[in-house]
């Protein structure tokens, strides 16, 4: 059992950082807003810290799920940040999806101060935190991946490692941009079988069952057809992430007209009110 670290306790950070402490690791926890720190180790156990670099020090291993590339530049550097207490050969672990750019300049600062650094973003929602059930996409040093893996298996599905510094990010990038086009298509597909007068239930129960069948359509059908979308990754998380994609397309000279389409039409249900509404509210701007 390992001496961990965790930073940001969000829908994702909480559960995820209770599966370390179930798992037996000891465990020590800080955010931004010290109350739910201070629940977190009345719920688990386990210790808080005030600042990044206290809860940082001594840890072998430091995981962070922050909001974006400047929430984790500011839990990794300056006098408070976590790298400021790690000691030499400790691992950095970022599960926050953030750009490729900010990935390697923190990597940089990392390798400089002797840490080892995996960019490890994840997917499979708040459902997935909570059940120990997450997608790990992993970049690094293949020394560095090998003593880390063994700590996120305790909410993971799956972990990979996928490349050196930055593959972690880029292969999150390829999945936000195929979850992008697939919402969108479920939601022109049940908006066209709504407005055709069929059962959606029905329709679902088939197509599902074919090469049309997706986790969207399984787990977000019925919420879609009843507008409710109150739950699961907000819209503004997913237009902040498709701005990563699209950056790093034009980096790399990759098209992406889908995903630019449909980051419009995330932007359209933000001026609805949708911005904390699930990704699954793209039918909203169809059904209204």
């Amino acid at each position: 059992m390992a001496k961990v670290a965790f930073l940001g306790l969000g829908v994702m950070g909480y559960p995820m950082a209770g599966h370390l402490k179930a798992a037996g690791h000891d465990v020590t926890v800080y955010n931004r807003t010290p109350a739910k720190a201070e629940k977190w180790v009345a719920e688990h156990g386990g210790n808080w810290a005030p600042t990044p670099r206290q809860a940082a020090e001594g840890a072998e291993f430091v995981m962070a799920c922050v909001g974006n590339d400047d929430d984790l530049r500011s839990v990794c550097l300056g006098d408070d940040g976590a790298f400021a207490g790690m000691g030499k050969g400790a691992i950095f672990v970022d599960h926050t999806t953030v750009s490729a750019a900010v990935t390697r300049e923190l990597a940089a600062a990392a390798v400089a101060a002797g840490l080892g650094y995996v960019d490890a973003p994840i997917s499979g929602g708040q459902a997935g935190a909570e059940n120990g059930q997450l997608s790990v996409m992993c970049g690094g040093a293949q020394a560095d991946y090998d003593r880390a893996e063994p700590v996120i298996d305790a909410y993971a599905k799956i972990v990979r490692l996928l490349g050196d510094t930055g593959a972690g990010q880029i292969t999150k990038m390829c999945n936000q941009i195929a979850i992008a086009g697939l919402v969108q298509g479920l939601s022109e597909s049940l908006a066209f079988a709504q407005k055709s007068g069929l059962d959606i239930e029905k329709v679902v129960e088939v197509i599902s069952q074919g090469a049309a069948g997706s986790w969207q359509m399984v787990n977000r059908h019925k919420t879609m057809a009843a507008g409710q979308f109150e739950h699961g990754f907000a819209v503004d998380w997913m237009r902040k992430d498709l701005g990563i994609c699209l950056d790093a397309a034009d980096e790399v000279g990759a098209s992406l007209p889908v995903t630019a389409l449909v980051d419009q039409f995330y932007k359209e249900v933000q001026g609805m009110g949708g911005g904390r509404w699930d990704t699954s509210a793209l039918i909203a701007r169809l059904t209204r």
